[in-house]
């Protein structure tokens, strides 16, 4: 198709949202993106539909059919909706939650989303304010509900917004309900197939939940008498203008910590993030003024969550008394280590438990499990894929820790996706259990390594926007795929994963195989041997291509360390330069 075709075909896409059936607010802005002599604004916000994914939605807010607005906020809400009618025809009454976080018109959303549910019969329970993610996961379970959404970005930057949906076990769905939800959502042709309802049908709810929540996560505590040794330690936190402002200090002084310094002006629940570039704890500028309070009071460590409060970063000191930021596999690690080896001193480790990573988190996870006869799955980038091996199990094994390299862990059962409350509680726990044994985390971390080897780990994000990017990403996947690395960085490819085909191939052996997976995903994983993993994926929410690396090198002794930090970045050097990112 011609540009010029092309831009008329937007054109008329974009006025059917001018008729009456949009609100005038709406229609100005359309009219205004019309009326633009540069079309690039039109055509992003128009040349597609945004997608209801497996996981809801995401995108940069703004009219249009590609923005997140009431209108595909409400289109995906009435689909599920009829999905949720449909499939639960025989129940008295259908019940879901509804929440939302401290984004820009995240409120506004949720009261869309829970007056169309009440308009299709169902009972919306509606949180009384924003709350943490893992929360609504949390009172989906713990109020019987069959679904529940919330509206969220999570960690991305202002512009965005989203829409996750939850499933009745407290877990974004997988198949079949995922795909089924997806079809009714495509069903929605227009803005008259959606029953905008009025919200005051909603249940507002909220503070007993509340309790009920804090008071479950504190049965997890492995440490108490511990943390009453040490309970003035010093903690530093900071929400980033989001919704664990006040939950975590609450399940933090639950757990038994007094001694718990914010920063005010990240306190403010603002969705501008006027503090940060992008209230991303993944990101070294988002904790730093929670870092300039560390050093100004002298604190043990320092923790961040996003403004969903489903992922958490941690900043710590190292052996020169500076401030160093660990990564999601690291922080990750410290827990895995303390949540197993503390069971084995009490006694209650009993060959039961299992843990969940993620297939491009760090394989040291495996060997700490391995080494300790604790159950170990690998599983999708996804906290659904988590949460379905938690279901598989559930009443058979007891489940310990699931977690990812991107900041997501989960310590408790009774939620099925990522809690940055329970992570806080439990790396403060970590913290103490360390200090008892002369150790601060930097110090535990380095003796893992010891033990099972020096791992550093990248992540690498390529990004490439709108629609040329889109296929840009497709174009460098299929690339890798139909002409695999044979060698990378000077170490023979052993092993080649295409989860999209679910075929393996051994370059040793010469041969093709089949992996066992639930479903396919668009990954490419590589294994080099020198014990090198490579996962390339695009990501489900972001206009972007991922790497993540990984690389092992053995130690010795603690005073070797350093030598291994110093080949290991070395490496990761020469396989960027390998990949060409």
């Amino acid at each position: 198709m011609e540009d010029k075709d092309f831009l008329t075909e937007i054109r008329l896409k974009a006025e059917t949202w001018l008729t009456a059936d949009y609100d005038e607010v709406t229609r100005t802005k359309v009219q205004a993106l019309l009326d633009n002599d540069d079309p690039t604004e039109l055509i992003e916000a128009f040349y597609k539909d945004l997608e209801f994914g497996t996981g809801g939605l995401r995108g940069i807010m703004g009219v249009g059919t590609n923005r997140i607005n009431k209108y595909t906020i409400g289109a995906a809400t009435q689909g599920l909706a009829n999905y949720l009618n449909k499939e639960f025809a025989d129940l008295p009454q259908i019940k879901v939650v509804v929440g939302n976080d401290s984004r820009n018109y995240s409120r506004t959303f949720a009261s869309v989303s829970a007056g169309i549910f009440a308009a299709n019969g169902i009972k919306a329970y509606l949180f009384d304010d924003l709350r943490p993610t893992p929360e609504i996961s949390y009172a989906i379970r713990k109020l019987g509900c069959q679904s529940g959404v919330v509206i969220t970005a999570s960690h991305n930057p202002k512009e965005y917004n989203g829409y996750k949906a939850y499933w009745n076990d407290g877990a974004q769905m997988i198949s079949p309900h995922d795909k089924n939800t997806i079809a009714e959502v495509n069903k929605i042709k227009g803005v008259k197939d959606i029953k905008f309802g009025d919200v005051s049908a909603a249940v507002l709810f909220g503070m007993h939940i509340d309790e009920e929540y804090i008071n479950d996560l504190t049965t997890i505590s492995l440490s108490q008498d511990i943390i009453a040794r040490n309970r003035e330690v010093k903690i530093v936190y900071t929400p980033i203008h989001g919704t664990g402002v006040y939950i975590i200090p609450r399940a933090l002084r639950n757990f038994g910590f007094r001694n718990i310094i914010r920063i005010p002006v990240q306190d403010n629940l603002n969705g501008d993030f006027p503090t940060v570039v992008s209230p991303n704890p993944e990101e070294p500028a988002a904790l730093e003024l929670a870092v300039e309070k560390a050093k100004e009071v002298d604190a043990d460590i320092v923790m961040a969550s996003d403004p969903d409060a489903d992922r958490m970063g941690i900043a710590v000191k190292n052996n020169n008394g500076e401030w160093i930021l660990l990564n999601g596999n690291q922080t990750g690690l410290l827990m895995v280590y303390y949540l197993i080896m503390r069971r084995k001193e009490l006694g209650k480790l009993t060959g039961n438990e299992y843990i969940v990573k993620t297939i491009v988190t760090t394989e040291t996870v495996r060997a700490i499990a391995e080494k300790n006869n604790v159950g170990f799955y690998d599983v999708y980038t996804g906290f659904k894929w988590i949460a379905d091996i938690m279901h598989k199990k559930e009443g058979r094994k007891t489940f310990i820790f699931g977690g990812e390299e991107s900041y997501g862990y989960l310590c408790e059962d009774f939620v099925r996706d990522k809690d940055a409350v329970s992570a806080c509680c439990i790396i403060a726990e970590t913290l103490v259990w360390a200090k008892e044994q002369g150790l601060t985390l930097y110090n535990l971390l380095n003796r893992i390594y010891v033990e099972y080897g020096y791992s550093k780990e990248v992540g690498i994000s390529v990004v490439k926007t709108g629609k040329s990017g889109a296929e840009e990403i497709e174009a460098m996947l299929k690339s890798y795929r139909e002409k695999p690395f044979k060698e990378i960085a000077g170490s023979k490819v052993t092993m080649m994963y295409d989860f999209a085909s679910l075929k393996g191939y051994s370059f040793i052996d010469n041969e093709e195989f089949s992996l066992v997976m639930p479903t396919t995903s668009n990954v490419l994983q590589y294994h080099t041997e020198d014990g090198t993993k490579i996962s390339i994926r695009p990501s489900g929410t972001e206009p972007k291509i991922k790497f993540y690396v990984e690389v092992h090198e053995p130690v010795a002794s603690l005073d070797k360390i350093p030598e291994a930090e110093a080949i290991t970045t070395a490496r990761i050097a020469a396989i960027r330069e390998t990949l060409g990112i």
